[in-house]
Parts: C-alpha cells; sequence; structure tokens
C-alpha cells in the first residue's frame, strides 16, 4: 500500500525535481563569461588534473600567480630594495619612491639606516611627506597610468 502511495506521488515529483533541476541549470549558466566565448583570465592557474595534487604554479592565482609566473622567468616582479638611506632628502632634492598607484605607505629608518626606529607613514602623490624622527622628505615618483585615462574608463 506504502508503494502504491509512492508510485501515484512520483510523477509530479518527477516534475518538481526537474523543473527545480532545470532551474538551477539555468541560474548558473546565465552569466556573461559562460555565455560569451571569453577564456579564463591569465590570473588563474590551470589547476590540476583529477586525482593530483595541484603544484603552486597549478594552483596560484591573482597576485601570487603573478609573482611566481615571475620568479619562474628569473624576474622580480616587485622591487624589494630599501629607498635611499645614504643621504637626508631635503624638500629641495627629496628621496623619489617610485610607486604605480597614487599612494603608498613609506617606512623610514633614518640616514645613516637603522639611526632610529621605524616610523611609518602614508605617501601620495603631488605631496611630500618628511618623516617626524629624522627630518627627511620622501616624494611620490608615480609611474602609474595617467590620472585623466583611469577616469576616462571608470
Amino acid at each position: 500500500m506504502f508503494s502504491a502511495s509512492l508510485r501515484a506521488v512520483r510523477p509530479a515529483t518527477l516534475r518538481i525535481t526537474r523543473s527545480a533541476q532545470l532551474s538551477a541549470v539555468r541560474a548558473l549558466s546565465s552569466t556573461s563569461a559562460a555565455r560569451s566565448d571569453h577564456h579564463a583570465p591569465a590570473i588563474f592557474g590551470p589547476g590540476a588534473k583529477p586525482g593530483e595534487v595541484p603544484t603552486d604554479e597549478q594552483q596560484a592565482t591573482g597576485i601570487e600567480r603573478f609573482q611566481l609566473l615571475a620568479e619562474i622567468q628569473g624576474v622580480s616582479a616587485f622591487d624589494k630594495e630599501p629607498l635611499d638611506s645614504s643621504r637626508i632628502g631635503t624638500l629641495a632634492d627629496p628621496i623619489k619612491v617610485f610607486s604605480l598607484d597614487v599612494e603608498r605607505i613609506v617606512g623610514c629608518t633614518g640616514s645613516p639606516a637603522d639611526s632610529h626606529e621605524l616610523n611609518w607613514f602614508m605617501l601620495r602623490k603631488e605631496r611630500n611627506r618628511r618623516c617626524p624622527e629624522c627630518g627627511s622628505v620622501y616624494t611620490l615618483d608615480y609611474q602609474g597610468p595617467s590620472l585623466e585615462d583611469a577616469h576616462h574608463h571608470h
């Protein structure tokens, strides 16, 4: 008797589950990336094959992948050299800090190096900053895209 009642309800249940499956598939495949012919961005690794453990190169994404691919090519992705601490920057001749962004956090240890505790401060484009401890002046050497082009595309 129980199985007879299940047989009676089965067609309705199948219709409900099929419509739920179809709507779920439609919802997942309606993104513009899935419908277009664009490939995955280069910031995503290919991943590992099923049953394998991925390597760092296969699973790294974003900035980590950018840095890893640069290291594989023998190039440093980021400038890790310390700032010029052989002199104290002045308003007439500030120490230039390379940046691809309009602001950057800078740490000063004085001149000569390590002559005072590390002081951190925000450095912004077109504005000098002076270290409160030693008085050395820093300026941002902005090398990114022109700000007019950046605002035009947004």
